[in-house]
């Protein structure tokens, strides 16, 4: 792995804001802030011609959008990751930014120290999310799960149409048995099932009664057995196999 310091681009609109995160990300020596802009439209000129390993990028603007920026970001420094570094707790602004392709959705209340080890993990192929909005990411799979399982019918509806008798849901189809999902033990089931429901390493522990060390070692082993690389993923895994009910 090169020794050579990750190469940053800080975007937001706030200048004392920018200013001070410069200021703290520059006292970490494994961190090097190449550029910053405060605005989308010149974030992505300069993403193109500093072609820098992340970029830290704020989502409400003026003009265009961070989100919106993204997919341009990316096209203009194709092997930049992008992580999303916002105030903004709002779901729908979770779900475009990730759909968009963010690498990573953090609140500004995160620490520093935190902080540059999000980084590192993202730059690392890894994708973040602040515990914070792991649940409402959580409550959408949780949605789009029940939206598949009725057909796409809304939960809200007129008192007519739901005086009228409806299709009763489809179950989730349990996974073939080629699925990895089965390579599982009891336990690490129990594990990515808590994992889906957005609950922490600590909380899980505190759950199931054991080691904090043990969830991580249990974690560690859910992800490669199941070909998986972030907690993201797994969480959407269990989703899309009926492991939220």
């Amino acid at each position: 792995m090169s020794d050579a310091p990750i190469r940053l681009l800080v975007v937001d609109d706030h200048h004392l804001f920018r200013r001070g995160l410069i200021a703290l990300l520059a006292q970490d020596t494994g961190l090097a802030v190449v550029g910053e802009a405060g605005d989308a439209t010149a974030a992505i000129g300069l993403a193109e011609r500093l072609r820098p390993d992340l970029v830290l990028l704020d989502n409400h603007m003026p003009g265009v959008t961070g989100i919106d920026a993204i997919a341009a970001i990316k096209a203009s420094a194709p092997a930049a990751r992008v992580l999303m570094l916002t105030v903004s707790e709002n779901e729908a602004d979770l779900a475009r930014g990730l759909r968009s392709g963010a690498d990573g959705y953090l609140l500004k209340t995160i620490d520093t120290a935190d902080l540059a080890a999000s980084i590192r993990r993202v730059v690392e192929g890894d994708s973040v999310i602040s515990p914070e909005m792991m649940g409402k990411l959580v409550a959408l799979l949780r949605r789009d799960t029940v939206s598949e399982a009725t057909g796409g019918v809304p939960a809200a509806k007129s008192h007519a149409a739901s005086a009228a008798p409806q299709p009763a849901a489809r179950a989730v189809p349990e996974p073939p048995p080629s699925d990895p999902i089965h390579s599982l033990s009891p336990r690490e089931r129990e594990i990515l099932r808590l994992i889906a429901h957005g609950d922490s390493n600590k909380h899980i522990a505190r759950a199931l009664d054991i080691a904090e060390t043990t969830v991580k070692i249990h974690v560690q082993h859910i992800l490669r057995k199941l070909d998986l690389s972030t907690r993201v993923h797994a969480a959407v895994y269990a989703s899309e196999r009926g492991l939220l009910a």
